[in-house]
Formats: C-alpha cells, structure tokens, sequence
C-alpha cells in the first residue's frame, strides 16, 4: 500500500491547496472504499450481500476458473 509520504499537494501561484497527485495504487484503494459505501447505502444491495455471505456450498475459485477456461 501506498504510504500518505507518497501524496503530493499542488498550489496556485498564491500557495493556496487546488489538487492532489495520488500514487495510484491509493487511488484505488479510496475508489474501492467509495464504490462500497455506494452500494451499502442500497437495501437491496445490502440483502443480497447478506444472503450471500450465508450461502453455503458454490464453488472454489479454482474450480470457476477452471469452468470458464482461464
């Protein structure tokens, strides 16, 4: 994971803050955090990911794979 030492701020002419360069392996991460908090916000999305975290038997990663051939 990318350190916050990594981050580097960008100021105008004034020295006032007007963007950041991220590294992108952080960005990732930040936009993984925010695409969940999105999809938690849904009911619906919710009671899918619960039944799904009670659902028993499926399959191993890799016995999907090897169903899709990769």
């Amino acid at each position: 994971m990318a350190s916050l030492a990594e981050i580097r701020y960008v100021s105008d002419s004034d020295g006032k803050t007007v963007g950041v360069i991220v590294p992108i392996e952080l960005w990732r991460e930040i936009e993984s955090d925010s695409d969940t908090a999105y999809s938690s916000k849904s009911e619906m999305t919710k009671r899918r990911l619960l039944e799904a975290k009670e659902r028993q038997g499926g399959m191993s990663q890799e016995e999907a794979r090897a169903e899709l051939g990769t």
